[in-house]
């Protein structure tokens, strides 16, 4: 969907001509930001990454979070678990509005809470809520059906957007809801114009409900496909935030520009893993043995400082470092052994044929994400032919095709990875519980992995208020992992982004980019 733009702001915001200057020489502030990304709608309710980037500017949710990983008030002013740690009650701020004027009420906290549990791909999220009361309009009580520790960082902006009730409850199903694509929230922005593939132009909600935000009075996210192009952007001062895939060459490149630096800090809740997926439903990978061979035979070290530059870090498992519940305590760090790779493989009846093959695979690699996924894929051909593994790569087109592929179990192997998104509740569990197990949908269980005792874990670690004894479950389930090796974990991905100078306070929080940009500010 297309809405007016002026014909300036148009082409400056679809061709590139230096937007980001001409705008503060008319002492406008206009934030522009590349993205990657190109969307089909702007609801966050019905869809993780990348639509809540945008959608963290237009829609706000209860709370928020700082560097510390503790809550802050949002739209919520206060909040209080019951003793029974099964009731949440929240009290709203006053006077908080839509962008259309209406104010936010309890009514549509409950509707919010409640499609987002139905129609947001995340079935772990907020699986334990059972209903929202609206006692007053100005109080919610979320009641869950057992302790959800996890329930705070699901309603972060990122997750949970507050949606108007009078705007989207009209329909049975969110995800076919025509607002999606020309959406009313109560974020620090409101939408102007949506130009799938080019631009998304917001602009400063007047009336947000947190005096003296947004302190810029524009902002757009223009589309790169081509991240040189995007880099180049920045550097002749187009764009002012390079977000999405910035690679270890693209990072290397913004330390030496004069007008930009690279963004390290923030974005732990993101938490993304990198790994190569085995379907173990297929010969051999239903052998542990040869799936340990394969972990043996990759060498992390040279991912990492080789073909990532050192922009990333070793991973050993599905919790990523800098989150609470990461630990490497007893999990199998899989060191290059190449010899003990060939013992495995032998073990495992896979013998070396008369040309050296012991026997081969397609890998597959999640597009678009060059550096984390394609120089692996192609990576793996070479260094699995010493162990006697011939692979061969398999390119998809396209994210789409590459989804239908290993939803369907399609694959033999798969290099991609998953993000943590804040708690394991949220974004690990979907991937490792057998009951995920859903064909069809990408980001599930696609690998086919089933242990009564890891379920166990994951379902006793999901309901433990005790942070200490979480904690201890986790770290169980991440040494269970590594013994069985459902994939052969890779790198943790960077987060990092680049920034012009005039940038002032760009998101550093938890969530990185996937935070509110309201408190962006802009050198004149």
């Amino acid at each position: 969907m297309t809405l007016h733009l002026d014909r300036r702001q148009a082409t400056a915001a679809l061709l590139g001509l230096g937007l980001a200057h001409g705008t503060m020489a008319q002492g406008e502030k206009t934030l522009v930001v590349g993205t990657p990304s190109i969307l089909r709608h702007l609801n966050p309710a019905i869809q993780a990454s990348p639509v809540n980037q945008v959608g963290a500017q237009i829609f706000a949710s209860l709370v928020r979070f700082d560097n510390d990983w503790t809550p802050q008030p949002y739209l919520a002013q206060s909040w209080a678990w019951q003793e029974d740690g099964k009731s949440l009650l929240v009290r709203l701020v006053k006077g908080a509005t839509f962008h259309d004027g209406r104010p936010i009420t309890s009514e549509d906290v409950a509707f919010s809470v409640m499609a987002v549990k139905a129609f947001h791909p995340f079935n772990t999220m907020l699986a334990p809520v059972e209903r929202v009361e609206t006692p007053t309009p100005d109080i919610a009580i979320i009641r869950v059906t057992q302790a959800h520790p996890a329930l705070l960082l699901a309603l972060s902006p990122a997750l949970c957007p507050i949606l108007p009730k009078h705007i989207y409850g009209d329909v049975p199903d969110l995800r076919t809801h025509p607002r999606n694509a020309s959406p009313v929230g109560s974020g620090p922005f409101k939408l102007v114009s949506f130009t799938p593939g080019q631009a998304i132009v917001l602009q400063r909600h007047e009336k947000f409900f947190m005096p003296g935000l947004p302190k810029v009075d524009k902002l757009i996210f223009r589309v790169f496909t081509d991240p040189v192009g995007q880099m180049l952007e920045v550097e002749r001062g187009g764009i002012h935030l390079a977000t999405g895939s910035v690679t270890a060459v693209q990072q290397e490149q913004a330390a030496k520009f004069t007008q930009a630096r690279v963004v390290a800090k923030g974005g732990e809740a993101i938490g993304p893993v990198g790994w190569l997926e085995f379907n173990l439903r297929k010969k051999p990978f239903d052998d542990v043995r040869v799936r340990r061979a394969i972990a043996y035979s990759i060498d992390k070290d040279f991912i990492v400082k080789s073909l990532h530059r050192g922009a990333t870090q070793p991973a050993t498992g599905p919790i990523a470092p800098g989150t609470p519940y990461h630990s490497a305590a007893g999990v199998e760090p899989f060191k290059l052994d190449l010899a003990r790779a060939e013992r495995l493989l032998d073990e495992a009846g896979l013998r070396r044929g008369a040309d050296g093959t012991r026997f081969a695979f397609a890998v597959d690699y999640l597009p678009g994400v060059p550096d984390n996924y394609e120089t692996i894929a192609q990576y793996l051909k070479p260094q699995l032919k010493k162990v006697g593994i011939e692979v061969t790569v398999r390119t998809s087109p396209d994210f789409a095709s590459w989804g239908r592929r290993v939803s369907n179990w399609e694959h033999d192997a798969s290099v991609s990875g998953a993000f943590m998104w804040g708690d394991p509740v949220i974004g690990v569990h979907r991937t490792w519980v057998s009951s995920n197990i859903r064909k069809g949908v990408p980001f599930s269980n696609t690998q086919g992995y089933s242990s009564a005792k890891a379920d166990d874990l994951l379902a006793r670690a999901a309901t433990e208020r005790d942070p200490a004894q979480r904690k201890k479950l986790y770290a169980d389930f991440q040494q269970l992992l590594s013994q069985d090796v459902p994939v052969a974990f890779t790198h943790v991905w960077s987060r990092v982004y680049i920034a012009r100078h005039e940038v002032v306070n760009p998101p550093t929080g938890i969530w990185g980019l996937f935070a509110p940009y309201d408190q962006i500010d802009l050198k004149r």
